[in-house]
């Protein structure tokens, strides 16, 4: 029975199939060897698409909390408790090492203080802000969520991350009855936070959409800024469009409000308070130009931006926006930035960018102190309508006295007056390489307060200045 059947297989098997004509056994062979090749090409393809995923690494492969303590996020988010006189310090839900905050360097000299900032901060600050600080590592806390559905609040290494609820809050909707200010960069508003502290939030215009890591990037480097001459940043603020900047709140109005305000006939700045606040101004600029590294250009240096405190401190506001919204890394740039009648002129014409064209708009707010005019005024005759080149006429005819403002009761005396002024024509001096630096233009302020102090000292005491401040006096004059 089995050679039967063997007989009968091979047989049937050699027999021709209606394919091609072809032998069954050669029909069967050739079905199988395709069913073997399509197999091997299925198993091939299941290969290469494995090959093509990422594996993860051994050492990617960490347990879930180690990772969740090694991860560092691609911009600094340095979450730390803020201890505040107003409010009491937030629980915290989890705590956990944090990466060091980047490295800042402090250097104290003689004469010399400055910062410099390690290479992710360089790039942040290229042409924009920092300041006197002197960041530390800090560990990571986070804050739990407020009961109520309140928004969550994150406390950075320099200050808070608001979110857009919350400012709308502070500032009722963005009512315009809370609106402070308004310029170029945004519109600035009056907000009271929950825990009654007043601030200044500006609504950042023209940010061309700017991505949210650049822009946090920007902010952090500014934030950082500690001077007391310069406005601090609290916070920020990224939702979709929207990006706001909070700062401390100010509560004595802007330079050009008293200048050119209605104060009445009698202006309450006095010489003395004048020259503080350029005195003031000077010092904030100087450490823009030359306590950080690298060096930061305002390019908007104007009495508008000169923010003023009860007592008639100064505080330069607004720096470091011209680089947080236009993001230009070059000192040559084709948009140029700043206000009519403070524009230094190699600036307008070409383009050209550095801190001397800070100083010129320094010398152009020193003649708007002295002489509370404003830069540019077209309602006055044809020879008085530009501050710097009526000023100048003054000088050169020997008419100092009538550039000092008529609403200042109690008159400056000459020789204060003109070494006030020799400081300002210097800082707007057309050729640029002329002009001094900022630091150099505070060591003649405070020669020139020394000067006046002595002078009210010797006219109280009845008696005349020993012959050594003669002589200073008069290589001042």
């Amino acid at each position: 029975m089995p050679f039967w059947n063997a007989s009968f297989l091979t047989q049937e098997l050699t027999q021709r199939s209606s394919v091609f004509g072809l032998r069954l056994w050669v029909v069967i062979a050739i079905c199988v060897g395709t069913a073997i090749v399509l197999i091997l090409f299925l198993l091939s393809l299941c290969l290469a698409y494995r090959r093509r995923r990422p594996f993860p690494s051994p050492s990617t492969r960490k347990p879930l909390k180690r990772h969740l303590r090694d991860a560092t996020p691609p911009v600094s988010k340095e979450i730390v408790e803020i201890v505040s006189q107003h409010s009491p310090p937030l629980a915290t839900a989890q705590i956990a090492a944090a990466p060091p905050v980047a490295e800042v360097q402090v250097h104290l000299g003689k004469d010399d203080h400055r910062v410099v900032f390690t290479d992710h901060q360089r790039q942040a600050l290229s042409s924009t802000a920092s300041g006197e600080s002197r960041s530390t590592s800090a560990d990571v806390m986070l804050s739990p969520k407020v009961p109520g559905g309140a928004p969550e609040v994150s406390h950075l290494g320099w200050g808070h991350w608001y979110t857009l609820r919350e400012l709308e809050e502070a500032t009722v909707d963005f009512s315009h009855e809370n609106v402070i200010g308004e310029g170029g960069y945004g519109i600035v508003y009056r907000g009271v936070l929950p825990d009654n502290t007043e601030v200044a939030i500006k609504n950042l215009l023209n940010n061309r959409g700017q991505a949210e890591k650049e822009f946090k990037v920007e902010v952090e480097a500014i934030g950082r800024v500690r001077h007391k001459n310069l406005v601090r940043l609290l916070g920020y603020c990224v939702e979709g469009a929207h990006r706001m900047l909070v700062y401390e709140y100010v509560d004595n109005g802007n330079l050009d409000q008293w200048l050119h305000g209605d104060v009445g006939d009698a202006s309450p700045l006095t010489w003395e308070i004048r020259m503080n606040i350029i005195l003031g101004t000077a010092k904030g600029l100087a450490y823009l130009h030359e306590g950080l590294e690298p060096k930061v250009v305002h390019r908007d240096v104007k009495s508008s931006n000169i923010l003023l405190d009860r007592q008639w401190n100064s505080k330069v506001s607004d720096f470091g926006l011209a680089k947080l919204l236009w993001s230009e890394r070059s000192y040559v740039t084709t948009r140029v930035m700043g206000t009519f009648g403070y524009v230094a002129p190699e600036y307008a014409s070409t383009g050209m960018l550095n801190e001397r064209s800070d100083v010129y708009s320094f010398g152009v707010l020193i003649m708007e102190i002295i002489s509370g005019r404003s830069p540019v005024d077209y309602s006055r005759p044809p020879g008085e309508v530009n501050l710097v080149e009526w000023l100048k006429n003054l000088v050169g005819d020997r008419k100092s006295e009538e550039v000092v403002d008529h609403k200042m009761l109690e008159k400056p005396s000459s020789k204060a007056l003109k070494r006030a002024l020799l400081v300002a024509l210097r800082c707007v001096d057309p050729d640029a390489l002329k002009r001094p630096r900022m630091g150099h233009v505070i060591h003649m302020l405070e020669m020139d307060e020394l000067m006046l102090r002595d002078d009210r000292r010797y006219g109280r005491e009845g008696f005349n200045p020993p012959f050594d401040v003669q002589n200073k006096m008069k290589m001042k004059a």
